[in-house]
């Protein structure tokens, strides 16, 4: 009979269940690689998921899309492997255990130690390793999960030490005392990719101050107060007045026209005098209450009366001193409280005077350091105000930050501040203010720009040339490449790469106390060898490396030791003069790990140099549109300062993945789509197949389970008639020419 089988109903389910058994039952993805051995390679790298988080909807498209490519190119005869990996690093794993054990960072080295706490973050990472190879399964992802590459291998991490010092070879590698994004809840500092993750940035709304910072008379003021009789204060206004106690500063534009005003004080009816930006007087003042009679005026009235005593350029203001504001604490180190020329300062909204906090701002410390500005840092890494700020002591500057079971006060603490400057006479005006904020990535609490002494690697250095290979990238679509990448390029910092936690790559930076030497290592058989050398310098008493064989790359030899802390936090090393160095205690950012795929994955260059060398650069990658200062930019920035070349030659960028409403799906909302559901419900070919061709894969695709029930619909079930028409013609045909020879 016909060879081609009758269905007597579509069901795409039950098809799709018989086409996986077929696949695992003949071993046809590993055979399509086998049979292509001595073809011509196709490289595809895969990134790297964390298993420690169930996967998502949106998971499946940019598989979907993988798996096209993929199969596209061995259907032409290529050779495709794909070797699958896991992401076993950083805050995504580190937070779920704190989670688990219900323990904050703090408590990490007294609650629990630090080799328990990792050993809970190794058995974490896996926690939905079962469900990530089941989904790949049931969706018809080829890609080999048998041999996957784990960040957190012993060979993953020497691959990675590797590239660090080839970058501390070139000088790319330096430390430095910065302000950095910082995570108060995850307890470390955040890179700037990792800030400009989707959704990091919100809308939220602040309580605002202008606050009023009295001018002292002396022989540089001398001619405002020649002018009027009045106390005279500079207005500036922030958004963030957790930040006026660690004020140690005021900024004016050098160009700028400002304006001495004689005013009232709403709250007290005081007459005053300020000092504000011309272009910014009708943001304060009505024009019809000019020249109104300031004696007149009434506590409680909405417009304030004033009067334009005099006009004169910001540069006329350089240096002038004021009286501090909140006089909690002094700086230690440096001038403080007077006017310096910014050049970020703006007309664009405020008053035209910025307020200074060193400590808190990068602008802020810039121009401070630059004009010999000491910094108070008033708050501590929890996000908290020190004991200096009494009144406010133990509080978080963010309301955010307080856990269910915390003794969370009545008022933020920035109302608090704004009744306390109403109070004491040193408020103009308070209103709320809606702007974007930065969260972080993981926590989703917001940041804090805190002063951090980091580990940077140097990009900046290299910014042209990163410029000049993406040109030469396939980007699809090509506007994520000139547009979000490249602007992401344009405007590129220097990567932070200290992470001030414990689970992930150690930096394998050994110092002296004073900084002056150090040693960065780039592999196990050197960390061996600089042991021994400790250990007959008398500051190490055993080589915990004794049982390791140089040269030996079975499983077997690196397993006798663990690269992560606290173990390696215990080596000590000895310097060229002589002196102890001990190791850097940050870990590094876990997107670096990632962006070392390409060469740690086949542990590069201890081994598999050739294979590395015919694979390298990878033919094709494909993530979401996240991903684009993410795994992208870390992949291209790696490639580019140490191999001067691209990780990739041609990039899809898939869009997200929305409900039908075109909302963010998350399971808070209640409006998350579990794969697994969908997948048995309608099969792998429908769901691929809607989610592929109801948009641009790199448009955002608004899911609609009504849209799989069309394509069930229209696609399979047109594709159905027309193979059932088929094979009832072939058994007809057959039957007739039976019929036949039987005559």
């Amino acid at each position: 009979m016909s060879k081609f089988k009758e269905y007597k109903e579509l069901n795409l389910p039950s098809i799709h269940r018989d086409i996986l058994s077929l696949w695992k039952k003949n071993d046809v993805f590993k055979k399509s690689i086998k049979n292509r051995q001595n073809g011509k390679s196709f490289t595809f790298y895969e990134g790297p998921p964390s298993a420690n988080g169930m996967p998502g909807i949106h998971h499946v498209i940019a598989r979907t899309i993988k798996d096209l490519f993929c199969r596209y190119k061995t259907l032409q005869g290529f050779r495709v492997d794909r070797k699958a990996g896991w992401d076993t690093h950083g805050l995504p794993v580190e937070l779920g255990v704190e989670k688990e054990l219900n323990i904050t960072k703090e408590d990490i080295g007294t609650k629990i130690s630090i080799e328990d706490y990792n050993r809970a973050c190794r058995v974490n990472v896996m926690k939905y390793k079962q469900s990530w190879e089941n989904i790949t399964d049931e969706m018809g992802y080829w890609v080999d999960m048998d041999n996957p590459y784990e960040t957190y291998n012993n060979k993953y991490i020497e691959s990675v030490w590797w590239l660090l010092k080839k970058l501390h070879e070139k000088k790319l590698l330096y430390k430095g005392h910065t302000i950095q994004p910082f995570s108060p809840k995850a307890g470390t500092g955040l890179s700037t990719h990792e800030l400009n993750q989707p959704g990091c940035y919100k809308n939220v709304k602040d309580t605002s101050a202008v606050a009023k910072f009295k001018i002292i008379n002396n022989d540089l003021s001398s001619f405002l107060f020649s002018k009027t009789t009045k106390d005279i204060f500079f207005i500036a206004w922030t958004t963030t007045p957790w930040t006026l106690p660690s004020n140690t500063a005021l900024a004016v534009g050098k160009k700028i026209s400002y304006t001495l005003i004689e005013t009232v004080n709403q709250y007290t009816g005081d007459i005053i005098a300020i000092i504000l930006a011309k272009e910014l007087i009708g943001g304060f003042f009505k024009k019809e209450d000019e020249n109104r009679d300031l004696n007149n005026y009434k506590v409680g009235e909405k417009n304030l009366p004033y009067c334009i005593i005099d006009e004169f350029k910001g540069g006329q203001l350089n240096n002038i001193k004021y009286v501090q504001l909140l006089k909690y604490a002094l700086p230690e180190n440096g001038d403080s409280f007077k006017v310096l020329i910014a050049d970020f300062v703006t007309t664009e909204d405020g008053t035209g005077i910025v307020h200074l906090a060193p400590s808190f701002g990068a602008d802020d410390n810039r121009v401070a350091k630059m004009n010999g500005i000491g910094s108070l840092t008033l708050v501590d890494e929890q996000g908290k105000f020190t004991k200096e700020v009494h009144d406010f002591y133990g509080q978080y500057v963010k309301d955010d930050y307080y856990m269910p079971n915390d003794n969370k006060p009545k008022l933020p603490v920035d109302v608090q501040i704004i009744i306390k400057l109403k109070e004491e006479g040193k408020l103009f005006k308070s209103e709320k203010y809606e702007h974007s904020y930065p969260h972080c990535w993981r926590t989703d609490k917001p940041i804090l720009y805190y002063p951090l002494d980091s580990w940077f690697v140097k990009t900046t250095s290299h910014k042209e040339r990163m410029l000049e290979l993406n040109n030469t990238i396939n980007w699809k679509p090509a506007s994520t490449g000139d547009g979000r990448f490249g602007n992401w390029l344009e405007n590129l910092v220097d990567w932070n790469l200290s992470r001030s936690r414990f689970w992930g790559t150690p930096l394998p930076i050994w110092r002296t106390e004073d900084g002056e030497e150090e040693i960065c290592i780039g592999s196990i058989k050197e960390l061996k060898k600089e042991i021994d050398k400790s250990i007959a310098a008398g500051y190490m008493k055993k080589n915990p490396f004794t049982n390791f064989i140089p040269g030996d790359f079975s499983e077997k030899n690196y397993a006798v030791f663990d690269l992560h802390r606290p173990y390696v936090d215990e080596i000590k090393l000895v310097s060229s003069s002589g002196l102890i160095m001990t190791r850097e205690l940050d870990l590094i950012d876990v997107w670096f790990d990632s962006g070392s795929m390409p060469y740690a994955q086949l542990h590069y260059p201890f081994e598999n140099k050739d294979l590395f060398r015919e694979n390298f650069p990878a033919d094709f990658i494909a993530e979401g549109v996240d991903q684009t200062r993410g795994w992208f930019f870390t992949l291209h920035a790696i490639s580019t300062l140490i191999f001067d070349s691209v990780a990739y030659k041609n990039v899809v960028s898939n869009g997200l993945v929305l409900d039908k409403s075109g909302n963010k799906m998350s399971k808070r909302l209640g409006n998350a789509i579990d794969p697994f559901i969908t997948l048995n419900k309608y099969g792998g070919d429908a769901t691929r197949w809607y989610m592929i061709s109801n948009s641009q894969p790199w448009d955002n695709l608004k899911f609609d389970e009504g849209g799989i029930l069309e394509v069930q619909r229209k696609f399979f079930g047109t594709l159905y008639n027309a193979y059932s028409f088929f094979a009832l013609m072939q058994i007809l045909t057959i039957t007739y020419i039976l019929l036949i020879l039987v005559r």
